[in-house]
């Protein structure tokens, strides 16, 4: 179900045990053959998938397409929330359908630099609704969901999301080829370690000049497919451990 297309006694009537869903993304530069627009249109496309799957389920509310980009600032086209007021953002969403007596909220995101506030948001929710027991607050990411293995005979190069990387290029070249430019030039950019197991803090110039960071000369559009089959399934059976929640247990 789509929030928007709802009229607000329809929305009074729904089980309160029915589970809303925020999706989260971005508007930031991907590169010189992505559009800024490529987090939003990858997470936009996977909720339509799953969204078919779980018709009367979920309620979905309208994707968010400002997210915390201020990594990728140094790059013309980033529009980004601040860390801190992307964070409060988030709670005031959460509170807002809390409020409105929804009990099973989540947050479905599509940009990896909405990971860290988003874990913070669901975090500083269930402090401050530390009394109630019947709550299941969620944050996600859609790529890290399920197996790190393709469900599809397909090689790829890349085992885990880079940037305009073979994922993100090869999805974008499914949906929409028109938006795509000249991906095959483009030089392979390795992840690197970045000081792991620790975090450094950086940003998108410390580690790459042009934007990308990955092998985006790697995508085909049949990847694109296999990706957005493996990760849809996997926001799927996800989401249905949301719905079969038994209300009160840790485990779900």
């Amino acid at each position: 179900m789509n929030l928007v297309e709802l009229t607000w006694k329809q929305i009074q009537a729904l089980d309160r045990d029915t589970p809303v869903v925020f999706p989260i993304a971005a508007i930031e530069q991907h590169g010189h053959h992505l559009p800024v627009w490529t987090d939003s249109l990858l997470l936009g496309e996977i909720v339509k998938r799953v969204s078919e799957r779980l018709p009367t389920q979920v309620l979905f509310a309208p994707l968010m397409w400002l997210g915390n980009s201020h990594h990728h600032l140094d790059f013309q086209g980033t529009l980004s929330a601040a860390p801190r007021n992307y964070l409060d953002l988030l709670v005031g969403l959460a509170d807002n359908m809390l409020h409105h007596g929804f009990r099973r909220i989540v947050f479905l995101n599509g940009h990896g630099g909405n990971d860290v506030p988003g874990r913070q948001a669901i975090f500083e929710l269930r402090q401050t609704y530390r009394q109630r027991e019947d709550l299941l607050l969620l944050m996600g990411t859609y790529w890290s969901l399920g197996t790190s293995e393709s469900t599809s005979l397909i090689s790829f190069q890349q085992t885990e999301m880079g940037h305009a990387c073979e994922w993100e290029t090869s999805m974008v070249m499914r949906i929409a080829p028109h938006l795509v430019g000249d991906y095959q030039s483009a030089d392979p950019i390795p992840h690197g370690r970045g000081f792991e197991p620790g975090n450094r803090g950086w940003v998108t110039q410390d580690r790459s000049d042009i934007g990308h960071i990955g092998w985006p000369q790697q995508a085909s559009v049949q990847k694109g497919e296999a990706l957005f089959d493996r990760f849809s399934n996997d926001v799927t059976r996800w989401l249905e451990r949301v719905i079969d929640w038994d209300g009160s247990s840790w485990d779900g």
